[in-house]
């Protein structure tokens, strides 16, 4: 393959990439009762439920959930809760029952919380990035 070849399927990739970050529109939800606990956000299918007692989302917090709309956008959803269900329990049983760190080795949460104050990574992000997370991390 020619050079031109390889940097004009470059170029198609990167504003597919950014095409697809634009797409992206989700809702956020105020209410007093979901998500549970201590949770400050809950995406479902790309709607974003936030209790009112935590006030607005800030930059950080609302690029974490576009990175899961993402997820759960290139997995069919149902896929994405799939996986995250299995995984979460394969850390709990990993890191002996203590919820706080399965949850946060989740592949899923741990490409989330590592780009979370990237505001460019939306749209430079490569599909099924979050498999570069899976290995045991801490």
């Amino acid at each position: 393959m020619s050079n031109k070849k390889i940097h004009d399927f470059h170029d198609f990739c990167v504003r597919f990439r950014e095409k697809i970050a634009n797409f992206v529109v989700m809702k956020v939800i105020y209410n007093r009762f979901i998500p549970f606990g201590s949770f400050h956000g809950l995406n479902l299918f790309g709607t974003i439920f936030v209790q009112r007692r935590w006030g607005k989302m800030d930059p950080h917090e609302l690029n974490h959930e576009t990175i899961h709309t993402l997820q759960q956008w290139e997995m069919t959803y149902v896929g994405f809760y799939l996986w995250y269900c299995v995984e979460y329990l394969v850390r709990l049983v990993q890191y002996r029952f203590k919820t706080e760190k399965a949850y946060y080795n989740i592949s899923f949460e741990r490409e989330a919380y590592a780009n979370e104050r990237n505001q460019h990574y939306v749209s430079q992000r490569r599909p099924m990035a979050w498999v570069n997370y899976l290995r045991k991390s801490s």
